[in-house]
């Protein structure tokens, strides 16, 4: 499984990347509210730079399949390694969007999707990645475990290779399921991330240690 993490700040990613454990990299319209007074342009160069060359969500605006496709096609411009994301929209203009894109070679990453239907259309539309919104899919009284885990068997029985981002995570408990259902990736927010090394008996065991070892030194 990798993991990605859900952030446009700078200062988030260079802290965690040196953990060595980020793969990747999700922003969308909301995470970039909190990073005022930046430029989206700059900012999403900045972050590019960072990871390398490894993916870079950046959400495209827009709710014609045109609208969609040109924004797509400027953010694809800016870097090697930017996956522009593409909304599941209603009436089918997002899916035709990632078809137009994958044609063009444009990698994509469908987002805001709550169903196993919804990401088998944008897998068949070309996708590069589909995103499940775990949590809202929740909310809306979907099971993400079970569609998770449908459709990593559907894509794998048909040999795709489309990957399943599984996002809205709001608890570290989220994660563990998430990885046990068998997600390709997992997309997690810095606040989340930060708690994901803590366990209380770990923390009491290492202070058992270190006392022990100091009693060894003192005895010596």
């Amino acid at each position: 499984m990798e993991i990605f993490l859900d952030s446009a700040s700078i200062t988030e990613l260079e802290h965690i990347i040196k953990w060595g454990i980020i793969d990747g990299v999700t922003t969308n319209q909301k995470i970039f509210l909190k990073e005022k007074g930046v430029n989206f342009k700059d900012r999403i160069l900045d972050i590019c730079k960072v990871m390398g060359s490894k993916p870079v969500s950046v959400e495209s605006n827009g709710v014609t399949t045109n609208e969609i496709v040109n924004d797509a096609r400027t953010y694809a411009k800016l870097a090697s390694n930017v996956v522009p994301k593409i909304p599941m929209l209603a009436d089918g203009s997002g899916l035709e969007a990632v078809s137009i894109l994958s044609r063009e070679k444009i990698p994509t990453n469908v987002t805001v999707m709550m169903n196993l239907n919804q990401l088998i259309l944008a897998t068949k539309a070309g996708a590069t990645y589909v995103s499940l919104f775990y949590n809202r899919a929740k909310d809306a009284g979907e099971d993400p475990v079970k569609t998770i885990q449908e459709y990593v068997k559907w894509v794998g029985r048909n040999n795709l290779s489309t990957k399943l981002i599984v996002g809205s995570i709001r608890h570290i408990q989220d994660v563990e399921d998430i990885a046990a259902a068998g997600a390709h990736i997992i997309t997690i927010p810095y606040d989340i991330m930060l708690q994901l090394p803590y366990h209380k008996k770990t923390e009491e065991t290492i202070k058992e240690f270190d006392a022990a070892w100091n009693k060894f030194l003192a005895a010596d």
